[in-house]
């Protein structure tokens, strides 16, 4: 494994976007095109809202010592889980060694904010430094810092940009803020009304906290198409298409008030056919559940996500190289490269994600392999860092999670397989049938057993098992008779003593 991390490229010229926001009164769906290709979807369904951003009074119900970490009760189904480096007085001062013990008790009240939202089994991660984001600026109201994002690169600028804002603050001003990317083209005005909403909105969530009882949402972050006009919207954006009138005339006013230059770009969309259907959305959905994903010469990935990590499988299939099978090798790694990063942002997959690509003979392939794949997770709007060739020629990267994946939000496991992806065969549940007969057989005295099974098994019986069967009878010595139950699941079965 390389000790450091392969620098992605920061000057990339980010293709024109398209934006669909598909809304119906029980969910909102967006997708991002680029060059009329979908890269991004985001869901936001209205009984299981996205709590990423939200702030609330939450109780603490258990301080856990070992693990420098806390329990925090916050009206949720699970409670939700805050870590020692997540305390905003470990943070302030991390140089210092503090214990969570000495800064938390049961039963005190806490303001707390969600930074990850609940996965799986896990309850959602929290932090107790508030952040409230704007159009151009996230504000920091229990910090002095002044940050800058970190895809603003010239120094120059930077400094311009911080003593900007300094001009623009009160001069007894105790709160930090971080100036994000767009504030680049950002005015004086438009920075100091992201300033007064943003102080406004700070002073009535303390407010409420005052009066509010435990276990209470103080804050809830906008809606998805919000949202896009807050965090997703840019320059790059051509086109916003809205298929619901009413939301439309929302996000114009949103937009008139906070991301003006959108304005002209928001198109109500009256098309014949529904908004994602015209532009193949819902195919690239169904496609983006489906483990195989085809290259477009002959070569595939197979994608498999799993509770720690995802690993993405790279193959020739059917492509066949002009030259030789080295070229083929090459050529199929680099193709996947670019399909590795869209499948990346298309799913949402985030954690640990280990590529294997197919093994390369030339170290001058494998380099260029890197650095392909560095040039196409650039354009990810969430933070990827790569890492290079481990010595089992495998590739590493981590991608952030803050939120579901694609999967987790519109599938479930199998109730017949249970997420495990097989089947017991009808032969291996005939012989498992037959163990517990003998089982039961010495446990209790039976004048006869029935077996009731699905109809693949119960066929095995009448057929190639019967011998194995007629066996079983005369080594308990009493009769079995057999009943189809076509309900039953494959690995379903019941013995009943008679």
């Amino acid at each position: 494994m390389h000790d450091t991390d392969i620098p992605l490229p920061k000057d990339v010229v980010r293709p024109p976007e398209t934006v669909l926001v598909n809304i119906t009164p029980q969910e909102t769906r967006v997708a991002i095109l680029e060059e009329n290709t979908v890269y991004e979807i985001h869901i936001e369904r209205n009984s299981g809202h996205g709590l990423v951003g939200n702030i609330y009074l939450g109780v603490v119900k258990r301080v856990l010592p070992g693990m420098q970490s806390a329990f925090i009760d916050i009206g949720l189904e699970r409670a939700a889980f805050l870590h020692i480096v997540d305390v905003l007085e470990q943070r302030q001062k991390p140089e210092q060694t503090q214990r969570i013990e000495h800064m938390l008790f049961e039963g005190q009240a806490i303001l707390v904010q969600v930074i990850k939202d609940p996965i799986n089994a896990k309850g959602a991660r929290l932090s107790t430094q508030i952040s409230l984001a704007g159009r151009f600026l996230v504000h920091l109201p229990q910090d002095e810092h002044i940050g800058i994002s970190q895809r603003i690169e010239d120094e120059e600028e930077r400094n311009q940009l911080r003593e900007r804002l300094a001009q623009l603050l009160p001069e007894n001003a105790c709160h930090g803020y971080i100036i994000r990317t767009s504030a680049e083209n950002a005015s004086d005005a438009e920075l100091q009304a992201d300033i007064d909403y943003l102080t406004k909105l700070w002073q009535n969530i303390q407010q409420q906290a005052k009066t509010s009882t435990p276990e209470n949402m103080l804050y809830q972050d906008l809606p998805l198409s919000l949202r896009v006009l807050r965090d997703m919207y840019s320059d790059n954006t051509r086109r916003v298409l809205v298929d619901s009138k009413a939301n439309f005339e929302n996000m114009r006013a949103f937009a008139s008030q906070y991301v003006q230059s959108a304005v002209p770009k928001l198109e109500l969309f009256q098309g014949e056919r529904p908004l994602f259907e015209a532009h193949d959305i819902e195919a690239e959905i169904n496609q983006a559940l489906q483990p195989r994903v085809n290259l477009n010469f002959g070569g595939y990935l197979i994608i498999e996500p799993t509770e720690a990590m995802t690993t993405i499988d790279v193959n020739t299939g059917g492509f066949v190289g002009a030259r030789n099978f080295d070229e083929t090798i090459f050529k199929t790694n680099l193709e996947a490269c670019h399909t590795i990063a869209r499948e990346l942002r298309l799913r949402n997959l985030g954690g640990i994600i280990i590529v294997d690509f197919i093994d390369m003979a030339h170290e001058e392939h494998r380099q260029a392999v890197l650095q392909e794949l560095a040039k196409a997770l650039a354009y990810d709007r969430t933070r990827v860092t790569l890492n290079g060739f481990t010595s089992l020629g495998l590739v590493e990267l981590t991608r952030k999670r803050t939120r579901e994946n694609l999967n987790q939000i519109l599938c479930e496991p199998c109730a017949t397989c249970h997420g495990r992806g097989r089947l017991k065969t009808a032969q291996t549940v005939c012989y498992e049938i037959q163990r517990e007969i003998v089982r039961e057989s010495r446990r209790f005295e039976a004048a006869s057993f029935r077996i009731l099974a699905a109809p693949a098994v119960i066929d095995l019986f009448l057929d190639e098992e019967s011998q194995s069967l007629a066996m079983l009878v005369d080594f308990i010595g009493k009769p079995i008779s057999l009943a189809v139950e076509t309900s039953y699941t494959q690995e379903q079965y019941d013995v009943v003593l008679l």
